[in-house]
Protein backbone atom coordinates (compact mmCIF):
# COMPACT_ATOMS: atom_id res chain seq x y z
CA UNK A 1 0.00 0.00 0.00
CA UNK A 2 1.28 3.31 -0.94
CA UNK A 3 1.28 5.81 2.14
CA UNK A 4 3.18 9.30 2.38
CA UNK A 5 3.97 10.89 5.87
CA UNK A 6 2.26 13.70 6.62
CA UNK A 7 4.76 16.30 5.45
CA UNK A 8 4.76 14.96 1.81
CA UNK A 9 1.05 14.71 1.81
CA UNK A 10 0.89 18.48 2.57
CA UNK A 11 3.35 19.02 -0.75
CA UNK A 12 1.52 16.56 -2.78
CA UNK A 13 -1.68 18.31 -2.04
CA UNK A 14 -0.12 22.11 -2.54
CA UNK A 15 1.44 20.93 -6.13
CA UNK A 16 -1.57 19.35 -7.21
CA UNK A 17 -3.47 22.34 -5.98
CA UNK A 18 -1.52 24.41 -8.06
CA UNK A 19 -1.95 21.80 -10.87
CA UNK A 20 -5.63 22.46 -11.08
CA UNK A 21 -5.23 26.74 -10.37
CA UNK A 22 -2.95 26.58 -13.46
CA UNK A 23 -4.32 24.78 -15.75
CA UNK A 24 -8.25 24.51 -15.20
CA UNK A 25 -10.12 26.35 -17.83
CA UNK A 26 -9.51 30.02 -19.12
CA UNK A 27 -8.83 32.07 -16.40
CA UNK A 28 -6.61 34.47 -14.98
CA UNK A 29 -3.55 32.58 -13.81
CA UNK A 30 -3.69 29.52 -16.81
CA UNK A 31 -1.63 28.98 -18.82
CA UNK A 32 -2.32 28.39 -22.48
CA UNK A 33 -0.77 25.43 -23.71
CA UNK A 34 -0.63 23.17 -20.68
CA UNK A 35 -4.00 20.48 -20.70
CA UNK A 36 -6.08 20.70 -17.87
CA UNK A 37 -4.85 18.91 -14.70
CA UNK A 38 -8.61 18.25 -13.10
CA UNK A 39 -8.87 14.38 -14.03
CA UNK A 40 -5.70 13.34 -13.00
CA UNK A 41 -5.68 15.56 -9.93
CA UNK A 42 -8.54 13.96 -8.36
CA UNK A 43 -7.03 9.75 -9.22
CA UNK A 44 -3.75 11.71 -7.93
CA UNK A 45 -5.15 12.61 -5.02
CA UNK A 46 -6.91 9.82 -4.13
CA UNK A 47 -4.00 8.21 -4.17
CA UNK A 48 -1.42 10.03 -3.03
CA UNK A 49 -3.43 12.48 -0.08
CA UNK A 50 -4.93 10.21 3.25
CA UNK A 51 -7.48 12.92 4.61
CA UNK A 52 -10.71 12.30 3.02
CA UNK A 53 -11.60 15.93 3.83
CA UNK A 54 -9.69 16.83 0.26
CA UNK A 55 -12.02 15.42 -1.80
CA UNK A 56 -14.29 18.35 -1.37
CA UNK A 57 -11.54 20.66 -0.82
CA UNK A 58 -10.73 19.91 -4.51
CA UNK A 59 -14.07 20.34 -6.06
CA UNK A 60 -14.32 23.22 -4.38
CA UNK A 61 -11.08 24.60 -5.73
CA UNK A 62 -12.45 24.21 -8.85
CA UNK A 63 -15.53 25.38 -8.18
CA UNK A 64 -14.38 28.34 -7.31
CA UNK A 65 -11.99 28.97 -10.01
CA UNK A 66 -15.09 28.18 -12.43
CA UNK A 67 -16.64 30.95 -10.67
CA UNK A 68 -14.31 33.38 -10.69
CA UNK A 69 -13.71 33.10 -14.21
CA UNK A 70 -17.06 33.34 -15.24
CA UNK A 71 -18.17 36.07 -13.00
CA UNK A 72 -14.62 38.48 -12.60
CA UNK A 73 -12.74 36.68 -16.66
CA UNK A 74 -15.35 37.01 -19.28
CA UNK A 75 -15.27 33.37 -19.56
CA UNK A 76 -18.62 31.76 -20.92
CA UNK A 77 -20.75 30.42 -19.00
CA UNK A 78 -22.00 27.34 -21.57
CA UNK A 79 -21.31 24.26 -19.80
CA UNK A 80 -22.18 25.63 -16.49
CA UNK A 81 -25.63 24.13 -16.69
CA UNK A 82 -28.09 21.71 -14.28
CA UNK A 83 -25.58 19.00 -15.42
CA UNK A 84 -22.77 20.73 -13.70
CA UNK A 85 -23.24 18.38 -10.49
CA UNK A 86 -22.67 15.74 -12.99
CA UNK A 87 -18.87 16.86 -12.13
CA UNK A 88 -18.85 15.45 -8.14
CA UNK A 89 -19.95 11.55 -9.50
CA UNK A 90 -16.99 11.93 -12.55
CA UNK A 91 -14.41 13.39 -10.10
CA UNK A 92 -15.30 11.30 -7.46
CA UNK A 93 -14.72 8.04 -9.37
CA UNK A 94 -11.17 9.18 -10.78
CA UNK A 95 -10.35 9.76 -6.53
CA UNK A 96 -12.16 6.09 -6.16
CA UNK A 97 -9.81 5.09 -8.62
CA UNK A 98 -6.66 6.32 -6.91
CA UNK A 99 -7.80 5.40 -3.65
CA UNK A 100 -8.53 1.23 -5.28
CA UNK A 101 -5.08 1.52 -6.89
CA UNK A 102 -3.35 2.86 -3.66
CA UNK A 103 -4.49 -0.40 -1.80
CA UNK A 104 -2.51 -2.03 -4.72
CA UNK A 105 0.33 -0.20 -5.15
CA UNK A 106 4.35 -1.60 -5.29
CA UNK A 107 7.11 -0.02 -6.40
CA UNK A 108 7.47 -3.09 -9.73
CA UNK A 109 6.20 -4.00 -12.92
CA UNK A 110 3.30 -5.83 -11.76
CA UNK A 111 1.85 -1.90 -10.62
CA UNK A 112 1.27 -1.47 -14.24
CA UNK A 113 -1.47 -3.54 -14.96
CA UNK A 114 -3.77 -2.06 -12.09
CA UNK A 115 -2.74 1.56 -12.73
CA UNK A 116 -3.54 1.19 -16.30
CA UNK A 117 -6.69 -0.69 -15.41
CA UNK A 118 -7.90 1.93 -12.75
CA UNK A 119 -7.45 4.83 -14.89
CA UNK A 120 -8.78 3.30 -17.79
CA UNK A 121 -11.95 2.25 -16.16
CA UNK A 122 -12.29 5.71 -14.26
CA UNK A 123 -11.26 7.76 -17.04
CA UNK A 124 -14.21 5.89 -19.16
CA UNK A 125 -16.89 6.23 -16.30
CA UNK A 126 -15.57 9.73 -15.43
CA UNK A 127 -16.22 10.86 -19.09
CA UNK A 128 -19.39 9.12 -18.91
CA UNK A 129 -20.59 11.50 -16.26
CA UNK A 130 -19.01 14.41 -17.11
CA UNK A 131 -19.96 14.30 -21.30
CA UNK A 132 -23.18 12.09 -20.66
CA UNK A 133 -24.68 14.58 -17.84
CA UNK A 134 -24.18 17.94 -19.80
CA UNK A 135 -25.57 16.10 -23.05
CA UNK A 136 -28.60 14.62 -21.54
CA UNK A 137 -29.20 16.65 -18.56
CA UNK A 138 -27.45 20.02 -19.43
CA UNK A 139 -30.64 21.58 -21.72
CA UNK A 140 -28.28 22.86 -24.11
CA UNK A 141 -28.89 20.34 -26.86
CA UNK A 142 -32.50 19.53 -28.13
CA UNK A 143 -34.01 15.73 -28.31
CA UNK A 144 -30.56 14.14 -27.44
CA UNK A 145 -30.15 11.12 -28.89
CA UNK A 146 -27.51 7.76 -27.18
CA UNK A 147 -26.22 7.96 -31.31
CA UNK A 148 -25.30 11.57 -31.37
CA UNK A 149 -24.10 11.39 -27.96
CA UNK A 150 -21.79 8.38 -29.54
CA UNK A 151 -20.13 10.19 -31.91
CA UNK A 152 -19.63 12.99 -29.32
CA UNK A 153 -18.17 10.85 -27.22
CA UNK A 154 -16.18 9.34 -30.22
CA UNK A 155 -15.04 13.26 -30.99
CA UNK A 156 -14.05 14.60 -27.11
CA UNK A 157 -13.06 11.44 -25.23
CA UNK A 158 -10.15 10.71 -27.30
CA UNK A 159 -8.50 14.62 -25.99
CA UNK A 160 -9.83 13.99 -22.41
CA UNK A 161 -7.74 10.93 -22.22
CA UNK A 162 -4.82 12.65 -24.01
CA UNK A 163 -4.50 15.38 -21.04
CA UNK A 164 -4.89 12.25 -18.34
CA UNK A 165 -2.24 10.40 -20.23
CA UNK A 166 0.65 13.54 -20.06
CA UNK A 167 -0.62 14.47 -16.18
CA UNK A 168 -0.24 10.90 -15.14
CA UNK A 169 2.76 10.69 -17.26
CA UNK A 170 4.44 13.25 -15.78
CA UNK A 171 3.41 11.70 -12.26
CA UNK A 172 5.09 8.32 -12.95
CA UNK A 173 8.05 10.18 -13.59
CA UNK A 174 8.50 12.28 -11.01
CA UNK A 175 7.43 9.48 -8.71
CA UNK A 176 9.58 6.99 -9.73
CA UNK A 177 12.42 9.71 -9.78
CA UNK A 178 11.44 10.49 -6.40
CA UNK A 179 11.79 6.77 -4.98
CA UNK A 180 14.96 5.71 -6.38
CA UNK A 181 16.49 8.92 -5.24
CA UNK A 182 14.87 7.94 -1.76
CA UNK A 183 16.05 4.42 -2.03
CA UNK A 184 19.39 5.44 -2.76
CA UNK A 185 19.40 8.19 0.18
CA UNK A 186 18.87 5.05 2.26
CA UNK A 187 21.39 3.07 0.83
CA UNK A 188 24.28 5.56 1.52
CA UNK A 189 22.73 5.74 5.26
Amino acid sequence: MLTLSKTNQLVVGVILAALVITTRGHHFASINFLPSASLAVFFLAGLYLRPAWLFPALLALCAGLDYSAITYGNVSSFCVTPAYGFLLPAYGVMWLAGRWFAKRYSFSSNAILPLLGSVSVAATVSELFSSGGFYFFGGRYTDPTLAVFGERLMKYFPHQLENLAFWLGVAVIVHVAFTLASGADRAKA
